[in-house]
């Protein structure tokens, strides 16, 4: 009987993956349990068993008046006590192995936030869906999953692990779709130089189930990091695209260059110059006029992941528009501030360098004569040039005129000869 209980313990620790040392402490517990709830039971007593006979014994020791154990050991076994204990035994032996499991479950995951797990879909509501990844189900909430993604059921999806909750139940794992975490760590799985530590990915900007981008360096000169991950006729990343839906991705140089950075960040458009501002963080880069569409991209897209990207404030312009900026700069503009004016309660310019206030219908009336001035001048101006070229065309006709009567002179004589 003793070999038999051994063999189906060794059995049962097998199964719910528990080691038998454990499994026996487990037993040992639940007979504690079961004989202190039984009449006249010795306040303190515990159960050992003999792992190669499977005999166990209750032993018990007196308690003083500091309840501090006292005296000799001794014996407390009652008879029949297997018979007796047997329906507790079992019901506390259940609890503590579903204890174990679950422990056992937590710790596996615990250390594991950041890693990525691959699951299999088991449901799908409105709230979330459940992933099975083998001996535990994890839990993926409809915020961490890409917009308009619906996979199947049954099908085996790549998810990255956010947060693990230890609950009563068990653990509950939390997964994601959407995080940054999950490019990275796709790309160790399938680029062998960013997992053994050559390549880095040093940024990462993504609108998941749209696009991302990231910045990758090489610490062996040797080694282009955007060709090792690119791979063999992109070989590499399209496996990322295909687990990811269709993502497009950017894989884009690390420079510890700020203004090479940004320029490299708002690939594929062409990037003429990058001015950059240390105080506020901003870079302004200038671009061709026919590729500011292409560096602002679709909804601003490429503009925003580029600034993630960086972590400067970029700030796109044309050619045309700074040469419009700079020519504005270049204007000569009154200096001073529009202030209520106490007496009327309306508003008035103060000029910077002092003098009387000007009001407003005053100020509306200066900027009248200027405008008219402007526009009479620019009448002047075309009036002018109407006139030259009505003389212009005037001196033409005359010319040909005189071209025309010279001609008819000359034919006259000729006919005359004839």
């Amino acid at each position: 009987m003793n070999a038999e209980m051994l063999e189906a313990m060794q059995a049962l620790a097998v199964d719910k993956g528990i080691s038998v040392d454990k499994l026996f402490a487990v037993l040992a517990d639940a007979l504690e349990s079961a004989y202190k709830k039984m009449p006249d039971a010795h306040e303190y007593a515990w159960v050992t068993i003999n792992p190669e006979t499977m005999e166990y014994r209750v032993m018990a020791q007196e308690l003083d008046e500091d309840l501090e154990p006292i005296g000799e050991e001794f014996d407390v076994t009652p008879d029949n006590f297997g018979r007796i204990a047997a329906v507790t035994t079992k019901q506390v032996l259940t609890q503590r192995i579903r204890e174990e499991e679950r422990e056992q479950k937590y710790e596996e995951y615990a250390g594991r936030e950041g890693d990525i797990v691959t699951g299999i879909i088991q449901q799908s509501d409105s709230r979330y869906t459940l992933l099975d990844l083998g001996r535990v189900e994890a839990l993926l909430p409809r915020a961490e999953q890409v917009p308009n993604e619906r996979p199947d059921s049954n099908t085996r999806i790549k998810a990255y692990i956010v947060e693990v909750r230890k609950t009563a139940k068990g653990p509950q794992i939390v997964v994601s779709r959407t995080h940054p975490g999950l490019i990275k760590r796709l790309f160790e799985l399938e680029v062998p130089e960013i997992a053994d530590g050559v390549v880095e990915i040093r940024s990462c900007a993504r609108e998941p189930g749209h696009r991302t981008k990231i910045a990758v360096w090489s610490n062996d000169p040797n080694v282009d990091p955007v060709g090792a991950c690119v791979g063999a006729s992109g070989a590499r990343v399209r496996m990322i695209v295909n687990e990811l839906r269709g993502e497009k991705i950017d894989i884009v140089p690390f420079s510890d260059e700020p203004e090479e950075f940004v320029s490299r960040a708002l690939s594929p458009a062409k990037v003429k110059e990058v001015r950059t501002d240390l105080e506020t963080g901003t870079a302004e880069v200038i671009v061709p006029d026919y590729q500011l569409s292409l560096a602002i991209g679709k909804d601003g897209q490429n503009a925003r992941l580029s600034a993630r990207l960086t972590g400067w404030r970029i700030d796109i312009k044309s050619e045309t528009q700074l040469e419009e900026e700079e020519a504005y700069g270049k204007v000569d503009w009154a200096e001073g501030e529009w202030v209520v004016d106490p007496e009327t309660g309306e508003q008035a310019w103060q000029p910077a360098e002092g003098g009387p206030v000007i009001s407003a219908e005053d100020w509306a009336a200066g900027t009248d004569e200027e405008s008219a001035e402007v526009e009479e001048s620019a009448e002047v101006e075309e009036s002018a040039e109407v006139e030259e070229s009505a003389e212009v065309e005037e001196s033409a006709e005359v010319e040909e005129s005189a071209e025309v009567e010279e001609s008819a002179e000359v034919e006259e004589p000729e006919e005359a000869k004839e």
